[in-house]
């Protein structure tokens, strides 16, 4: 630096930062050799504050406000140099002026999953992003502790320590929060405003603050979201049996729209008797019990009931139970292929359900199904 420099430096009297970028957290006034003139005037901002450096110490710290610098201004700096009668002569120190406006729009995010324990879906990893701000509530701890002698120390000197420790306490905050994994996203900002209070009170020995913390988003891995969506698919269903009979219905259709195909007859045959039982059943036991019209006289020749003692035999189809049924009736849904040889069947005596291929009652029922037939 030249004699020109060293002149302008010391008849320089005012001491202030204007602040033309948005990430510096502290700044070193540059003097030359750190002379500052006595009675010089110091000019501190809002959302700033100045504190003077005496070899290697922290002395007085300047809150917003104008100032002529002298040594009742002075009262820890006059005591480390000694200055027991006021002069006008210069004196060294470095002046730092740090920034306690908020620092918005840091992320953080989780570059490894953070695991869970559900409730209702057990162990789950889940990872999150979002946003964060930052704030100097204490400028002399974060000097001390974080900046030293660094004349611009920036936010990204930081950024990465804060991420780091914020991203540590995440999954503590999550799985103590209690809250459901599918309700995660109605509590993000409760646990945000916790992990900010957290956040805060373990960095204040570097005099840093974090007033906001926001969760912008919390994913599952991609098998947790198949699941959650079939389960989604299941509820916009509604009710299975109503489902179920709506898919019949539209079977039989499909089936009467073809009426040449004897498949197609069968399968209409099938469903048009597995549709009745379903809707037999849903009219309710008070419909069974209602009085029914008298029926007419029946001739002479009417054919006889079945005999006595003949096995009635259960099906189980989507889940439901239809029947009773006896062989004969059995037949015709094998015919029509409503029964194979993997349905399920009941009858008394049976311990449980089995296959309808392995009751040897049912061979000849299932014998009695045409191949299919060969190709056109």
């Amino acid at each position: 630096m030249g004699l020109m420099d060293k002149l302008r430096g010391e008849l320089i009297d005012i001491i202030e930062w204007l602040d033309d970028s948005r990430d510096t957290m502290v700044w070193r006034f540059p003097r030359y050799q750190n002379e500052i003139k006595m009675g010089a005037r110091l000019v501190v901002r809002e959302s700033q504050t100045a504190v003077f450096v005496n070899e290697g110490k922290i002395a007085d710290v300047f809150t917003p406000g104008t100032y002529t610098l002298e040594t009742r201004n002075l009262p820890i700096l006059s005591t480390l140099k000694g200055w027991k009668y006021g002069f006008n002569s210069p004196f060294k120190a470095e002046v730092y002026f740090v920034s306690t406006r908020q620092f918005t729009d840091m992320k953080w995010g989780t570059q490894n999953p953070v695991i869970l324990r559900d409730a209702e879906f057990g162990v789950v990893r889940v990872r999150a992003f979002g946003a964060f701000a930052a704030r100097v509530v204490d400028a002399s701890r974060l000097l001390r502790e974080l900046v030293g002698t660094d004349p611009q120390f920036r936010t990204e000197e930081v950024q990465e320590y804060l991420r780091q420790l914020m991203v540590g306490r995440l999954g503590g905050a999550l799985a103590t929060a209690g809250v459901p994994l599918l309700d995660l996203a109605a509590h993000q900002d409760a646990i945000g405003r916790r992990l900010a209070a957290v956040l805060t009170e373990e960095l204040a020995e570097v005099g840093i603050a974090i007033p906001t913390f926001v969760i912008e988003n919390v994913s599952v891995p991609p098998e947790v979201e198949q699941a959650l969506d079939k389960r989604t698919s299941m509820g916009a269903v509604g009710d299975l049996d109503r489902y179920t009979r709506f898919q019949a219905a539209n079977a039989m259709e499909a089936a009467a729209n073809n009426p040449g195909g004897e498949a197609g007859a069968g399968i209409g045959l099938g469903l048009g008797m597995a549709m009745g039982q379903q809707m037999a059943r849903s009219m309710g036991p008070g419909a069974a019990t209602q009085p029914a019209q008298p029926a007419p006289a029946q001739p002479a020749a009417a054919e006889p009931p079945p005999l006595p003692g003949q096995a009635q035999w259960y099906v189980g189809v989507g889940g439901q139970r239809q029947g009773p049924y006896d062989l004969g009736a059995l037949a015709e849904q094998a015919n029509a292929g409503a029964l194979g040889a993997d349905t399920l069947v009941w009858r008394t005596g049976m311990a449980q359900w089995q296959p309808a291929g392995q009751v040897p009652e049912l061979a000849s029922v299932l014998a009695s199904v045409p191949p299919p037939l060969p190709p056109q």
